[in-house]
């Protein structure tokens, strides 16, 4: 399909889904990148606690934590 086809289409608001291979869609920024981060004994407990505490994984509650960190030093400006 012609791009001028596929945007007549999109703004005609038809269902333009079929005509896309969603295999290889990506959301620009939200790439996943692995890294690896020693982190003390004592943390991993008090994480794991909490992890339960509120019933996440681990991993899904030091993702929170990081991007609440990054969030708040960014709309105050501060760089840490």
């Amino acid at each position: 399909m012609k791009a001028k086809d596929f945007d007549r289409k999109f703004d005609a608001r038809e269902d333009i889904t079929k005509c896309l291979d969603m295999s290889k869609a990506r959301r620009p920024g939200v790439e996943v990148r692995r890294v690896n981060v020693d982190i003390p004994a004592w943390m991993i407990n008090s994480l794991d606690r909490e992890s339960e505490r509120l019933g996440v994984p681990r991993q899904s509650l030091i993702k929170f934590i990081i991007a609440q960190h990054l969030e708040k030093s960014h709309s105050s400006g501060t760089s840490g």
